[in-house]
């Protein structure tokens, strides 16, 4: 469900573990093209498909009827609209969501909102984790990925689904720890951006990274208990690959703003969505009910939403830092 580089990379690994897939996308033309091409004529298209094994949708309601497990890859602020459209019954389907983000306006994580607005069941609802990049993954570099699920074994019977000859999985049952994290590592990683930007070296950004990876466990603790060890690859990796890697989107958006970029000129710049501008407002009204100490979202808060000055701001969130 979905047609970006995120979607693309996933139904790349799908089809190597499985003989077809039913593939929804919005825009008809973007389908054509991709019939006639042979690869997604607008994001990661070095990958060749196989168009005799894909069946693409452009009803969104179709493609549900006709399958029984759906992974969803679109951008979280677009994920309420996409499912207004919806009418058929998803409460037996199994839900995998691969997005890292929130639902704005709802301030809910995706899970939940499949649960509480689609009827579905949370042991029929699974959530992809991790340090993967797209780009990467069409290149079939060595990748790992964590799948959650409260109930543990349906994990376990995804996991094959997801497991090749470049990417490697685990299963655990932290679902909403893992979304919360992938949240957080977004707005973590405009920070750096920002940081990098304004010519901070790496010997500040590792530092800026253990005080990132000690926010989320604080935040984490608190609104959700679950025993867990934020160093994982699906916390800390995550964080680290996004605060780092030339892929990623938050990570170019923050390093914008850090060079002088005004918030909305750097979104306009963008050619696809930094995930962790909407994270950053959705987060910092979550935690007015549980009041954790977040210097760090809270400084890319008010230069995002504040108009604060970038320089005045990361000056004074380097003076919380140890």
């Amino acid at each position: 469900m979905g047609g970006g580089s995120w979607a693309t990379a996933l139904a790349k690994i799908v089809l190597s573990t499985q003989d077809s897939i039913n593939w929804y996308m919005r825009r008809a033309d973007q389908v054509e093209e991709f019939l006639q091409l042979g690869h997604n004529p607008s994001y990661l298209s070095s990958v060749k498909f196989d168009i005799g094994k894909i069946h693409f949708f452009t009803d969104i309601n179709e493609v549900i009827k006709e399958s029984d497990t759906l992974i969803f890859a679109t951008p979280s602020p677009f994920l309420k609209q996409h499912l207004m459209k919806v009418t058929t019954s998803m409460h037996d389907k199994f839900i995998v969501s691969a997005i890292k983000g929130i639902v704005p306006d709802e301030n809910m994580l995706v899970a939940d909102y499949f649960s509480e607005y689609y009827n579905v069941p949370m042991e029929n609802i699974a959530v992809i984790g991790g340090p993967c990049h797209a780009e990467e993954i069409a290149l079939e570099r060595l990748s790992y990925i964590t799948l959650a699920c409260s109930n543990i074994e349906n994990a376990k019977t995804l996991a094959p689904v997801f497991k090749n000859q470049y990417l490697s999985n685990s299963c655990c049952e932290d679902v909403t720890g893992i979304e919360y994290a992938s949240v957080l590592k977004n707005v973590y990683a405009i920070v750096a951006g920002i940081c990098h930007g304004m010519k901070y070296g790496d010997n500040f950004i590792a530092v800026f990274i253990c005080n990132a990876i000690d926010e989320m466990r604080s935040f984490l603790n608190a609104v959700h208990g679950l025993k867990r060890d934020v160093t994982d690859s699906v916390y800390l990796g995550d964080l680290l690959v996004t605060a780092y890697s030339r892929f990623s989107r938050n990570r170019t958006f923050g390093t914008m703003i850090g060079k002088g970029y005004s918030v909305k000129i750097a979104q306009l710049e963008m050619e696809m969505i930094a995930e962790g501008y909407y994270g950053t407002k959705c987060i910092r009204e979550i935690n007015e009910k549980y009041k954790v100490d977040m210097p760090i979202l809270d400084a890319l808060y008010g230069i995002l939403y504040e108009k604060k000055s970038p320089t005045t701001a990361i000056r004074q969130l380097t003076e919380t830092f140890k």
